[in-house]
């Protein structure tokens, strides 16, 4: 019996993928910009469809893959900020995380609250609206609510000192559908960003 590829195997084998796709080298001669008519893909480019949509099929597969041999989509990160160390569990961006990542995403919620609590005290938070494209100012009372509907959480580090900028992931669903409003309304996230005093995200 062949060994099973890890889940570090599966992210080396998904980059290494997507690097060929990108350069042209694995190509979907299938598809088609816009899916339904020849007539309107005669005047849009087909290669960067191609490309993406061969991608998209070989990731598809590794999922599948995962599935069967059940293997984690879980990485796991170590964050460092004013004296204080966080090492938590979070999904790989192209991999998809099963039932038993999404129990071990919910134990880690609570020890990453903490941790953005004490890490964000007098910075300035704000909502991420309309896929990123504006913040809304909010309150740690608005987060208390949201962390309330949320199943899971996440961070993400942008910028350090001055220019720090700490991104909290609220999640509910399959973190795989949750970050692109794929799986709505079973899967989707907020963003809250937390900012220096008077400074304004950038993430």
């Amino acid at each position: 019996m062949s060994a099973v590829y890890s889940t570090e195997d599966l992210i080396k084998i998904l980059a290494e993928e997507r690097r060929a796709c990108m350069n042209g080298q694995r190509l979907n001669l299938n598809a088609s910009p816009s899916g339904f008519s020849p007539f309107i893909d005669q005047f849009l480019q087909t290669d960067g469809i191609q490309k993406f949509t061969a991608y998209n099929d070989f990731r598809a597969a590794v999922h599948q893959y995962q599935r069967e041999h059940r293997v984690s989509g879980i990485i796991w990160q170590t964050l460092t900020l004013k004296g204080k160390t966080l090492c938590f569990p979070r999904v790989d961006d192209q991999l998809i995380g099963l039932p038993e990542d999404l129990i071990t995403l919910r134990a880690a919620k609570d020890s990453i609250l903490t941790f953005w609590g004490e890490v964000t005290t007098g910075m300035d938070l704000y909502l991420s609206l309309n896929g990123g494209k504006l913040h809304q100012p909010i309150t740690v009372s608005d987060v208390d609510r949201m962390v309330q509907r949320s199943e899971w959480a996440s961070l993400c580090q942008l910028g350090k000192d001055d220019s720090l900028e700490l991104i909290l992931q609220l999640g509910w669903g399959k973190p795989e559908q949750a970050s692109y409003r794929q799986g709505w309304p079973d899967s989707g996230s907020e963003y809250v960003h937390a900012v220096i005093a008077g400074g304004y995200p950038i993430g």
